[in-house]
């Protein structure tokens, strides 16, 4: 038997997942006074990055979204279309190439400020 391959967004997924763990660490070896540990995780970090592209900005992400809402047709302050607007986007772009919080809060700004 096999082992399931991964896609790619999966494997992205991951790497981002462990870059995030050892920027999380070296924060806690800073505040320990453990330098030397929390320069080991930065080079680990830098080891990583080099593995992924770098997520979209927040400038491409509200393009993106502004298109998504203007396809759609959706209004904007219609709280009910959010989940369109987040369906569609998703559609356009790869998760692994996004910080979800950030489309999250940029699409709840643009609901909000619109309306």
């Amino acid at each position: 038997m096999q082992p399931e391959l991964l896609s790619s967004s999966a494997i992205l997924a991951v790497i981002r997942k462990a870059v995030t763990r050892r920027e999380d660490a070296a924060l806690v070896y800073e505040k320990a006074s453990r330098l030397d540990l929390a320069e080991k995780e930065r080079k680990e970090v830098e080891l990583l990055q080099a593995f992924i592209p770098p997520l979209l900005g927040e400038a491409d992400i509200d393009r993106l979204l502004q298109e998504v809402i203007s396809e759609q047709k959706l209004t904007v302050g219609d709280k009910k279309a959010l989940g369109q607007v987040f369906k569609a986007f998703y559609t356009k772009v790869d998760k692994s190439s996004v910080d979800s919080k950030l489309v999250k809060s940029r699409a709840d700004a643009l609901f909000s400020s619109s309306s």
